[in-house]
């Protein structure tokens, strides 16, 4: 198959690219590497280095003719989309309906689409969150990723454009990018190799449902082939605070550093855990990494890394 993988410079992306590449599929990486690098572009993709927004993509999409189009590219910071909703509006909105727009244009088979299961659903009503619960997102990114999804609903009845929405809980693992305002788990690695301190938000008494990169990338395996258009979560169903995060991260780094706490983070939510039972019950798909092994694999990674 010919795949095109948005943000396949980026931390997930470039993994999903590569197990895409391992299976005998020809991929396409599109990246403006505004936070993605080169250097995670595997050799044997085609890149093109450029942005969902622009026009000139249906330039690409007529001459390549996809088979499927899996996007990963994103602006993914929840405080940057508090403070400037309309750059996070034009970049995951308006870039998603011009891949959409050229998707249909050039008879692409499927959509695979990168939401997020915790953003989506906001402050939940129980817990763990399926895929049935009320979608109430409390931050301008949360909105722009639910709105793709009730653009994907729009384009399979309009054009019969096959989707698959896996809503991801959060990552973390190797390639994380440790500079941005996203990513504690890269943040933090970084901050404590470098024996500087990590600035907790608030209490740290906020909770995330922390799912290993790999588990990632073999959800995006899983799902490529159906022919069924369905919204998947993609977690572990655990729920773990900040505070016990920088607990485990001080034992994989071997530090014994005591935690500092901040203000909190505007647009922040208090628990976030989402069930994966949708996704086994059809796939058989589980995270096989727990927490604890996941962050010493990404400890190795950035001790090996980090410059």
């Amino acid at each position: 198959m010919k795949i095109l993988v948005t943000g396949g410079a980026g931390f997930i992306g470039s993994q999903v690219a590569d197990a895409f590449i391992n299976e005998g599929d020809e991929v396409f990486v599109l990246d403006n590497l505004s936070t993605g690098f080169e250097k995670n572009i595997n050799p044997k993709a085609k890149f093109i280095k450029a942005d969902i927004c622009d026009k000139s993509l249906s330039q690409l999409f007529e001459r390549e003719r996809f088979d499927v189009v899996n996007h990963h590219a994103a602006q993914m910071d929840v405080r940057r989309s508090v403070a400037d909703p309309a750059f996070d509006a034009n970049t995951n909105i308006i870039g998603t309906i011009n891949l959409l727009q050229n998707s249909v244009m050039t008879d692409v088979k499927k959509f695979m689409f990168a939401s997020t299961g915790g953003a989506v659903y906001g402050e939940q009503s129980y817990f763990p969150a399926d895929e049935k619960h009320s979608t109430s997102p409390l931050s301008p990114y949360g909105i722009s990723k639910l709105a793709v999804e009730k653009y994907l609903f729009f384009y399979n009845v309009q054009y019969k454009l096959n989707y698959t929405i896996l809503r991801y809980a959060n990552i973390y693992g190797p390639r994380q990018n440790p500079f941005g305002e996203a990513g504690v788990v890269a943040i933090f690695t970084s901050k404590l190799l470098k024996n500087e301190q990590p600035i907790i938000n608030g209490s740290g008494k906020q909770t995330r449902d922390y799912v290993f990169v790999g588990d990632v990338v073999k959800a995006n395996l899983l799902t490529l082939n159906e022919n069924k258009s369905d919204i998947y979560n993609v977690g572990t169903g655990k729920e773990t605070d900040v505070n016990k995060l920088f607990s485990e991260l001080n034992k994989v780094t071997g530090k014994e550093v005591t935690e500092k706490h901040g203000q909190a983070a505007p647009g922040e939510q208090m628990r976030s855990v989402i069930t994966s039972e949708k996704l086994f019950n059809k796939f058989k798909w589980k995270p096989d990494t727990d927490l604890y092994n996941g962050l010493q694999k990404t400890a190795d990674f950035f001790k090996k890394n980090l410059n």
